[in-house]
């Protein structure tokens, strides 16, 4: 056999193995399951030039009845964010100046989660859009879990942008496996950082967001030291109760997901090696042979794979169409994509543009911040 063969076949097995493990998949959120939290619950989002979406976000939450407060942490925004979020009737923090070393998001955070006067902290992105029910069932979980974070649905605005964007999930998915089953590792653990929930004092005493100040890719790196720490974290799916409309355009996609997809702050150098080769030979190879007109019986096995995981990823969009049945065809430049992530990171987010260290390769140290947590 061939040696790029033998590889391709490597890499079959290692995606095959990962996708096999959504047969253990907890069940998703259903609307109703649960009851009322026992314990107020406050929501922190944090906010910077988010006058266009957060509307959508805060008016349900505003309404929900599980929710104690409405926490919106602007972040030195340059728009009517602050104002529109007031006037709704969210309570506003208006986030201090930057510090050095400080991603931006993550000091919202800090700030947002001090600031929040129940026990339990629900932490949503402005792009959400949550429905009743989803923060009585993030809090139920919270018996048996310290850690708990939820994917979404996401709503693509057009074919493009669905087509782009369920091949960059897609190769998630190989990389990590579906949301749900337990990691094998705190290394492997992924999360969402656009919905976890938390008891606030085990939080502050963790060292909480201060502990990954300096990491873009925040959700990960503070999932995988917490899990390092012991805490017990749960992944579930919440498409029935949340959806995301994170980007405006195919464009968009490229660009700002693309930009970190990579998770190339939280992960080793040999890990990102072995992601590469995984999609690269195990969703991008098969589609160009296939397009040259000389795909081998393996190829021809993984595009059915493939399909039959674009079929899987239905439940992930609130409007699933043509996008998602010829989102394999966009497998080459999502993997060129990956690659380009990896080599070349983008330093620079919501106007701001950081050190190189926020993108440089491994784990976030496990050591807990001590100074930050009082």
């Amino acid at each position: 056999m061939r040696p790029l063969t033998v590889l391709q076949a490597v890499a079959a097995g290692v995606a095959a193995a990962r996708l096999a493990r959504g047969r253990n998949r907890p069940a998703p959120f259903v609307p109703g399951h649960s009851g009322p939290p026992p314990q107020p619950v406050s929501v922190v989002i944090p906010a910077r030039d988010e006058e266009s979406r957060i509307e959508d976000c805060l008016r349900p939450l505003l309404a929900a009845p599980d929710v104690s407060e409405v926490i919106v942490v602007d972040d030195e925004s340059r728009d009517g964010t602050a104002k529109l979020a007031a006037r709704l009737g969210a309570t506003v923090v208006h986030g201090a100046p930057l510090p050095d070393g400080w991603v931006g998001k993550q000091w919202a955070l800090h700030q947002g989660v001090r600031a929040a006067a129940g026990p339990i902290v629900v932490l949503l992105d402005a792009d959400t859009r949550p429905m009743p029910g989803l923060c009585a069932e993030l809090v139920a979980l919270l018996d048996r879990f310290d850690l708990v974070s939820a994917g979404p649905r996401f709503v693509c605005d057009g074919v493009a942008e669905q087509a782009l964007h369920a091949s960059f999930l897609a190769g998630l998915v190989y990389r990590f496996g579906p949301i749900g089953p337990a990691a094998a590792s705190p290394g492997s653990l992924l999360l969402n950082g656009q919905c976890m929930a938390f008891r606030k004092g085990p939080m502050l005493r963790a060292g909480g967001f201060a502990r990954v100040r300096g990491h873009l890719t925040d959700d990960v790196a503070l999932g995988r030291l917490l899990a390092g720490d012991g805490w017990r974290i749960a992944f579930r799916d919440a498409g029935a109760l949340l959806e995301v409309d994170m980007h405006e355009s195919a464009a968009d996609v490229w660009r700002e997901w693309g930009r970190s997809i990579a998770l190339r702050d939280v992960t080793g150098t040999g890990r990102l090696a072995a992601d590469l080769a995984v999609v690269w030979l195990t969703l991008a190879l098969p589609v160009a042979r296939l397009a040259t007109g000389r795909p081998t019986p393996l190829d021809l096995g993984l595009l059915v794979q493939r399909l039959l995981l674009a079929t899987a990823l239905r439940g992930s969009y609130a409007r699933p169409g043509v996008g998602l049945a010829i989102s394999p065809l966009l497998d080459v430049p999502m993997a060129a994509r990956l690659t380009w992530s990896v080599l070349r990171p983008l330093r620079t987010w919501r106007g701001r543009t950081y050190g190189r260290p926020a993108v440089r390769c491994g784990a976030p140290p496990r050591r807990p911040d001590r100074s930050a947590a009082r």
